[in-house]
């Protein structure tokens, strides 16, 4: 009994460990299985590292979007164009739609040295010189005598007709909100002294940006005016960039009052609950405004930008599950090619007791020893082509989106709208594929599965194989 029990466990030995060799009895064959195997599982990684990089971007650009619609009036971008500012009344009607958790109101105004003391802390510079001219800040005169203007005004002929050249300095940007630390044109706003004042506060204070406030060498506590009234400044903060630090924040009722705009709402930040709400959002908001707002969000401007990394992520599965069938195929054809080529030999095993079992193990384990040999070579591939690969789909399918896009925008694109496309459109192309070990763990379970998968069929074969028949043919 013992010794029957010896003799098969050294044949089950003896089937893998003949197993393995098989795999090499043919070096030219293995060498050429092993090549295509490994361009097989090479890609099916390359596809994984593109599916893996392209959906966490997709993730990042959904989340980069957030759950807030914006509504100005209609005709209005900052301080441009024209119409007629929203009223309270008008949000107060949009903060009672469904799934709105709340309305950030903002009127934004200018302080010139005709309304305040305060110096701006930007340069006019060549920009500055020109948007004062497209604004008509710089005018021409005819007639005798002096020419109109003031201090800072040059003169650019003395004879009867002349022109007046006037120096140009910016405005202080004032904005009126009832979120301040949400308020910060330009950037982030971080609090750097002081405190900031209640959503519903009506006091004359100010929060300055840190420019502001050192160009005007103020501090927390110190005073200023504007509207000919004297402000206090509540605190400094740093909005990250130039533009927001040479900007002061008040609250929104103090605006209203000083600046004689009882009521009037230049701008609003609609929050809702979750961002699969935002359209319906959107839509109940643009009905209940009508005409007299522009009511948008960025879901459908990103919807846009991701659609070709989706388009990406299509390719790259059924390129994977492609490559992964193919793989299972040649290992298949390549194992049914075997067991016809070793009838004899599986008979001879069969007539001195080997089961089916044991010689489809043998024929299994030299179908893995050449699967693994193939990802070898595949992890290799996949480790040197997957980021290539993945930038180059993502490249070719970004440049041909924006071309469509910018065919179909012409010169109407809004400037504004222009830069946040092309800052979501830098963030998607910025795509970094890796292949790391959970990608190599797949791709050697990808391998094993392959390997089972192509010498399951064969087994049937040899399961048919009979050792009389066999010998007879011999």
């Amino acid at each position: 009994m013992m010794a029957a029990t010896l003799i098969k466990k050294e044949l089950i030995m003896n089937v893998l460990t003949r197993g393995i060799r098989n795999a090499f009895r043919n070096v030219i064959r293995t060498f050429s299985l092993v090549v295509i195997l490994g361009l097989s599982v090479g890609l099916s990684l390359a596809m994984l590292v593109a599916y893996q990089a392209v959906g966490k971007k997709i993730d990042s650009v959904k989340s980069s979007v957030g759950n807030t619609v914006s509504v100005s009036p209609a005709g209005v971008r900052g301080f441009e164009g024209g119409g007629n500012a929203l009223t309270e009344t008008q949000l107060m009607s949009v903060s009672k739609l469904a799934h709105v958790s709340s309305v950030t109101e903002t009127l934004s105004d200018r302080l010139t040295t005709s309304n305040t003391n305060l110096v701006s802390a930007v340069e006019a510079g060549s920009l500055g010189q020109r948007n004062a001219g497209n604004s008509g800040q710089s005018f021409s005169f005819q007639g005798g005598g002096m020419p109109p203007g003031g201090a800072g005004d040059t003169i650019g002929n003395s004879n009867s007709t002349g022109t007046v050249t006037r120096t140009f300095t910016p405005p202080v940007t004032v904005v009126g909100t009832t979120n301040p630390s949400a308020s910060a044109q330009g950037g982030t706003f971080t609090l750097k002294s002081g405190k900031t004042f209640a959503s519903d506060s009506s006091d004359n204070v100010a929060l300055l940006g840190t420019s502001l406030a050192a160009k005007n060498n103020l501090t927390v506590g110190s005073t200023f005016t504007a509207y000919g009234t004297t402000i206090t400044v509540a605190g400094i903060f740093d909005s990250g960039s130039t533009f927001g630090n040479n900007q002061l924040i008040m609250p929104l009722k103090t605006v209203q009052t000083l600046s004689a705009q009882a009521g009037a709402i230049t701008s609003a930040t609609v929050n809702v609950d979750s961002i699969t709400n935002v359209e319906s959002v959107t839509t109940a908001a643009k009905k209940a405004l009508g005409t007299a707002a522009d009511v948008t969000n960025a879901a459908a401007q990103a919807e846009t930008t991701i659609a070709p990394l989706e388009n990406i992520q299509t390719i790259s599965l059924y390129s994977l599950i492609g490559a992964v069938a193919a793989g299972a195929i040649i290992i298949l054809l390549t194992m049914i090619m075997i067991v016809r080529e070793r009838r004899r030999e599986i008979g001879v095993l069969k007539a001195i007791g080997a089961s089916n079992l044991k010689i489809m193990y043998q024929f299994m384990a030299e179908a893995i020893t050449l699967t693994l040999l193939g990802s070898v070579v595949g992890i290799v591939i996949g480790v040197v082509a997957g980021n290539p690969i993945t930038k180059l789909l993502v490249n070719n399918s970004t440049n041909s989106t924006t071309t469509q896009m910018g065919m179909r925008a012409g010169r109407s694109f809004e400037r504004g709208a222009g830069r946040g496309f092309g800052g979501l459109q830098n963030s998607v192309t910025n795509i970094h594929g890796a292949v790391g070990w959970s990608i190599i763990l797949y791709g050697l379970a990808a391998a094993i599965i392959i390997a089972l998968v192509g010498s399951a069929l064969a087994s049937f074969f040899i399961a048919k194989i009979r050792p009389a028949e066999v010998m007879r043919a011999e």
